[in-house]
């Protein structure tokens, strides 16, 4: 029986390593990938990082991974398929090899995964030019020209932020009309640097080395045409990594329900990271999740 058993390795699933170790837990990490690192280990540039400036998804992700391998913390290669609560308070955990592992506690790190547009150029050209986080990566493509995809407050709030950098931003929405909040839509339609192309999806992501043109179409028509830009950021929506908990836990929108501590509406299963309802989604808040989390959990098996 294990003190506690993190799902994922990525940000949030590595610190919460280091710091259950550091607390003296019996702590195990469930990984499905071949490597620690999550989403991070695709991330081309990170830059805002503090402390390491011009490092890049990759190497910061050898580097989390290296420093719970450090203390020895125990990594498992096994992809959870049901987490179910035992009639004695504690975790039954089922792995796609079969195993089954108890624990006293469980923490949900499993990330949540960026919708994708499906578009020939996407896969090839993610992180040179193709991204999915506006905060992450805006600041590479400043006095540039660069094209949002969606409809929603998210692409919204990146099209707001581009601008505020990007020479010209070009706000993509396969509808006529945008879902954002009015507040938004209002803010978009007075900023100059942003031009609305309704009705309107991404038909193929295009350039050598790096994005330099989409050949849009129009839904109506059919019509299609180039659009020169430098970096596309795609805005359509997040998959959050739940469906092992979703018979355990009462799901927003798949996100589970949680605050910085972690704590869940099921004691004893914990959360952190992107797969947790949050505003900001960024390594530096999924390692502080990590470490929040186990604070809660050290806590919680105190009073078993």
């Amino acid at each position: 029986m294990h003190d506690l058993v993190i799902i994922g390795s990525g940000p949030a699933g590595l610190s919460a390593a280091v710091y259950a170790k550091r607390a003296c837990l019996d702590v195990v990490v469930l990984e499905k990938e071949p490597m620690g690192g999550g989403q991070m280990i695709y991330t081309q540039e990170v830059d805002n990082y503090l402390g390491l400036p011009e490092t890049n998804g990759f190497d910061l992700a050898q580097k989390f991974e290296q420093h719970a391998k450090a203390l020895e913390v125990p990594f498992i290669s096994d992809e959870v398929d049901n987490v179910e609560k035992n009639t004695d308070g504690t975790w039954k955990i089922t792995g796609a090899s079969g195993t089954v592992y108890e624990t006293k506690t469980v923490l949900l790190a499993t990330g949540a995964g960026h919708r994708k547009l499906g578009v020939p150029g996407e896969e090839t050209l993610a992180g040179a030019g193709v991204s999915y986080c506006a905060t992450c990566d805006g600041a590479f493509f400043r006095n540039k020209t660069v094209a949002v995809v969606g409809g929603g407050d998210v692409a919204l709030e990146d099209a707001l932020y581009l601008a505020a950098g990007c020479e010209k931003v070009y706000l993509i929405h396969r509808r006529q009309e945008l879902r954002g909040t009015k507040v938004l839509q209002e803010q978009v339609a007075n900023e100059p640097k942003i031009t609305f192309l309704p009705d309107t999806v991404v038909k193929e992501i295009c350039g050598e080395q790096m994005v330099d043109h989409l050949v849009i179409a129009n839904t109506g028509t059919g019509e299609e045409k180039e659009l020169p830009v430098s970096g596309i950021f795609i805005a359509v929506g997040m998959n959050p990594q739940t469906d092992a908990v979703a018979s355990v836990l009462d799901l927003d929108h798949g996100y589970v329900r949680a605050g910085e501590d972690g704590v869940t509406e099921q004691p004893g299963l914990f959360v952190a990271g992107d797969v947790r309802t949050k505003k900001l989604r960024q390594i530096v808040t999924a390692v502080a999740d990590g470490a929040n989390s186990v604070t809660s959990i050290v806590e919680y098996l105190k009073t078993l």
